[in-house]
C-alpha cells in the first residue's frame, strides 16, 4: 500500500493542477491587466485578455499531450520508479515558473509554467497507472487502479478548498497557491527510493527473476508467489516470440487494433462525457442557477466527486469494470437531460434552480461511478507487457487532447447553445453507452495473459469476423456475474 500510495501522488498533481486555476480567475486576470499597463502604458484589450487566459488554462492540456505520447519512452529505458522519480524534476521547475511569475511581473513564466505541469501530468497519467496494474494482484488489481482516479479527484478537491479567497485565493498568495506542487513532488522524491521497482518490469523487461521473485514476496507479504512469477514467465515468453511493438504497430496488426479501439473510446467517453465542462464553468453554472456562493457549491461538487470514487473503489473488484462504466454513462446522459431541462426553465421556475444542482450532483457522482477511474487501469489490462506502455500513450493523447478540446470549445458552444449544450454531451453519453455494451469486455479477475490471449484468439479470426460478444465471452469465463 505505501508503494501504490506514494504513486498516486502523482495522480494527485494532475488533479490539484487541474482545478487549481479555476478559483483565482479574476484575480490572475487582474495581475494581467496590470502587468500589461505597466509594459505598455494601457489597460489590456478584452480580447487579449481572454486569449492569454484561454491559453493559460488550455496550455496545460497541450503539456499533458507531449507528456502522455513520452511515456513509453521513459517507462521501458528507466523503469518504472525511476520514470516517476525523474519527472519531478519538471514540478519542481513548473512551480518555481509559476510561484516567482508575479515576482518578476510576467505572464509568460506563469503560461511556461502551465506547460510544464501539463508534461509533469501527462507522464504522470502513463506512469502511475503502469505501476500500480503492474504490482497489483490480480484480485484486487481494479480496486488499487481506481486509487489513481481517487488521487485525481482529492487532488481537485484540494485545489478548490485552497482557492478559496480566505485561504490562499486572493491577490497576494495565489502564487503560493500556483506553486504548492512543490509540496507533493518533495514527498514523493522522498518516498519512492522506499519503494521496489515493479517485479513485471525486472523479470519481462531486464530478465532479473531472482530480483523480482524477492520484490514479489514482500509485496504480496508472503513465500507463496510461483503462481505470480508462472504467469510472469509465461506473458514474457509470450512475448518474446513478439516483435517489438511501436506505436503505428498498434493500428497496424490485427491483434491489437481491437483493444486499441477500445482503449482510445473508453478515454474518449471520459473526456467528452462533459465532466470537464462542468468542473471547468461549475462557478458560472452555479451562479446561473441562483446559488448566492457558488465557490461553495463547487466544493460540494468536488466532495461528491471524492465520495462517489470511494464507492468505485469497494464495488468494481465486486460487479465489475463493464456494469460500472455503463451504469455510469447511462446515469450520466439522464442526469444531462435534467440539467438541461432545469436551466432551460430556470427563468420561468425559480426552484429549477435546486434540481440543476442535484443533476451536477448525479452527473457527478455517475461520472466517478465508471466512466472516471475505469478508462485509467483498465487500458493497463487490456495489453500485455510489451504493448502496454506505447498502449497506454496513445490512450492518454487521446484524453489530453479530448480535454484540451472541450476547454477550448465549450464556452463557444455554450454562446451557441444555450441552455441546450448538455444535449451535446447526453448524445455522446448515449453512443460511448451502447459502444461500451457491444465492445468492451470484462476483465475483472483475469490475468493479463489471458486477456491478451482473448484479443488474439478474436484476431486470429480475422479482423472481419470480429464479434464483440464472442470477446466478451472468451473473457467472461464461468462468472454468472458478467
Amino acid at each position: 500500500m505505501m508503494a501504490v500510495g506514494t504513486a498516486v501522488i502523482g495522480s494527485f498533481q494532475f488533479g490539484y493542477n487541474t482545478g487549481v486555476i479555476n478559483a483565482p480567475q479574476n484575480i490572475i486576470e487582474n495581475f494581467y491587466n496590470e502587468t500589461w499597463h505597466d509594459r505598455f502604458s494601457e489597460p489590456i484589450s478584452r480580447i487579449t485578455l481572454t486569449a492569454l487566459w484561454s491559453l493559460s488554462v488550455a496550455i496545460f492540456s497541450v503539456g499533458g499531450m507531449f507528456g502522455s505520447f513520452s511515456v513509453g519512452l521513459f517507462v521501458n529505458h528507466f523503469g518504472r520508479k525511476n520514470s516517476m522519480l525523474m519527472a519531478n524534476v519538471l514540478a519542481f521547475v513548473a512551480a518555481a515558473f509559476m510561484g516567482f511569475s508575479k515576482l518578476a511581473t510576467s505572464f509568460e513564466m506563469l503560461i511556461i509554467g502551465r506547460f510544464v505541469v501539463g508534461l509533469y501530468s501527462g507522464l504522470s497519467t502513463g506512469f502511475v497507472p503502469i505501476y500500480v496494474e503492474e504490482i497489483s494482484p490480480t484480485s484486487l488489481r481494479g480496486a488499487l487502479g481506481t486509487l489513481h482516479q481517487l488521487g485525481v479527484v482529492i487532488g481537485i478537491l484540494v485545489a478548490q478548498i485552497f482557492g478559496i479567497e480566505s485561504i490562499m485565493g486572493n491577490a497576494s498568495l495565489w502564487p503560493l497557491l500556483l506553486s504548492f506542487t512543490l509540496l507533493p513532488a518533495v514527498l514523493q522524491c522522498v518516498l519512492l527510493p522506499l519503494c521496489p521497482e515493479s517485479p513485471r518490469y525486472l523479470l519481462i523487461n531486464c530478465n532479473e527473476e531472482s530480483k523480482a521473485h524477492s520484490i514479489l514476496m514482500k509485496l504480496r507479504g508472503t513465500d507463496e508467489v510461483n503462481e505470480d512469477m508462472q504467469e510472469m514467465k509465461e506473458e514474457s515468453q509470450q512475448m518474446m516470440r513478439e516483435k517489438k511493438v511501436t506505436i503505428p504497430e498498434l493500428f497496424r496488426s490485427p491483434m491489437y487494433r481491437q483493444p486499441i479501439f477500445v482503449a482510445i473510446m473508453l478515454h474518449l467517453s471520459q473526456q467528452l462525457s462533459g465532466i470537464n465542462a462542468v468542473f471547468y464553468y461549475s462557478t458560472g453554472i452555479f451562479e446561473r442557477a441562483g446559488v448566492s456562493q457558488p465557490v461553495y457549491a463547487t466544493i460540494g461538487a468536488g466532495v461528491v466527486n471524492t465520495a462517489f470514487t470511494v464507492v468505485s473503489l469497494f464495488v468494481v473488484e465486486r460487479m465489475g469494470r463493464r456494469p460500472l462504466q455503463l451504469i455510469g454513462l447511462m446515469g450520466m446522459a439522464v442526469s444531462a437531460v435534467f440539467l438541461t431541462v432545469a436551466m432551460a426553465l430556470l427563468d420561468q421556475l425559480r426552484w429549477m434552480s435546486y434540481v440543476s444542482i442535484v443533476a451536477i450532483f448525479s452527473f457527478v457522482a455517475f461520472f466517478e461511478i465508471g466512466p472516471g477511474p475505469i478508462p485509467w487501469f483498465i487500458v493497463a489490462e487490456l495489453f500485455s507487457q510489451g504493448p502496454r506502455p506505447a498502449a497506454i500513450a496513445v490512450a492518454g493523447f487521446c484524453n489530453w487532447s479530448a480535454n484540451f478540446l472541450v476547454g477550448m470549445c465549450f464556452q463557444y458552444v455554450e454562446q451557441l447553445c444555450g441552455p441546450y449544450v448538455f444535449i451535446i454531451f447526453t448524445i455522446l453519453l448515449l453512443g460511448f453507452f451502447v459502444f461500451t455494451y457491444f465492445k468492451v469486455p470484462e476483465t475483472k479477475g483475469r490475468t493479463f495473459d489471458e486477456i491478451a490471449a482473448g484479443f488474439r484468439q478474436s484476431a486470429g479470426q480475422g479482423a472481419d469476423k470480429y464479434s464483440a460478444p464472442e470477446e466478451f465471452n472468451t473473457l467472461r469465463g464461468d462468472d454468472p456475474d458478467l
